[in-house]
Order: structure tokens, then sequence, then C-alpha cells
């Protein structure tokens, strides 16, 4: 069974066009990834790969999906309590999850939330509160989502993480509502 997302009113399934990746070269730093499409730990994924550098003010890979289309209007997730999301952590990290909404105009800014380190295949909730902002001085207001991003940031290491599944909920995982 291929993995899937909702992270838009239609399931996405892997691999899935609008998913891409981009790192700090777009800023001048030497930081580089790719994803691809495979079987992680028992489970089909999309997996982000890759060497993060602090050379050049860099720090960061990501694979990111827009939640709109071009010239769209902005993605109401009120009605949940935040992201539930199935990752695989293959080597120590740190990793985000990064949305960017209608707030976010800079390449800079952006709301962030950690990922747990634990390796392993896991279930993960991240309530809108868990979102800091960056660069910003508002909290993150889920009415204007556009773009959310799996990051691998923050330190130099070696990158990989792998994503199953990527949904809006009303809850943790395992509680029943989503």
């Amino acid at each position: 069974m291929a993995p899937t997302s909702q992270v838009s009113p239609h399931p996405i399934s892997f691999p899935d066009p609008l998913w891409r990746v981009f790192s700090d070269r777009v800023m001048g730093g030497v930081s580089s990834g790719s994803t691809t499409v495979e079987h992680v730990l028992g489970r089909e994924a999309l997996r982000l790969r890759g060497t993060v550098s602090l050379e050049n003010g860099g720090g960061f890979i990501q694979v990111v999906r827009s939640l709109v289309p071009p010239g769209g209007p902005a993605f109401d997730a009120t009605a949940w309590d935040g992201v539930a999301l199935d990752i695989a952590i293959l080597a120590p990290g740190p990793y985000a999850l990064h949305l960017r909404t209608t707030r976010t105009r800079a390449p800079w800014q952006f709301f962030a939330a950690p990922l747990p380190e634990a390796e392993g295949w896991q279930r993960v909730f991240l309530p809108w509160s868990a979102f800091a902002p960056r660069s910003l001085r508002v909290p993150l207001d889920p009415v204007g989502l556009r773009r959310v991003g799996l990051v691998a940031t923050g330190a130099a290491f070696e990158a990989d993480l792998a994503l199953a599944s990527l949904a809006f909920s009303s809850g943790p995982p395992g509680s029943g509502v989503t």
C-alpha cells in the first residue's frame, strides 16, 4: 500500500510531483539533499537524505509541498488541532516540520515544530501550539496555511528521514479522532 498524505482536501500518494527538495544553496550554502520513494523499515515512504553543512551561512535541506495551487486561496486547517505524521528517523538530526502561511512572506519566515529524536517508525502529533514562529512576531494561525516542509536543519550532519503519512488531525495518533 502506498503511503499517503492528507495535507489538502484530497489524499496525496507518493510519489507526488508536488513534493520537491531544496536546500540552503538558494542562499549560497553548500548543503545537498535528495528524495526517493522506497521501502523503509517495512513501509513505503518518501525518504529525504543528504548532507547538512553550516558553511557559507547555510544549514538546511528540506522536502516541501504546497497545500494550495499557485495563486489559490490559503488552506484553512482550523477544523483540526494539529498535524499527525508517521516518520522514521534513520540518522540523528535535528529535524523539524515547517509550515508557511499567508503571514510568511520572506523565505526565512516560517513556523517550526521540532520532531522527536527517537529512531525508527513513530507516529507523531504536533498541535498548532508546537509551531514556533521564526523571524515573525505572530503565532501560527492555521486559517492561512500555504506549504508544509520536512526539514533537516540546525547542525552539520548526514540527514536521513522518511515520511509515510502526513495529515491534519483533531488529536494525537491512537486517539481515534482524525
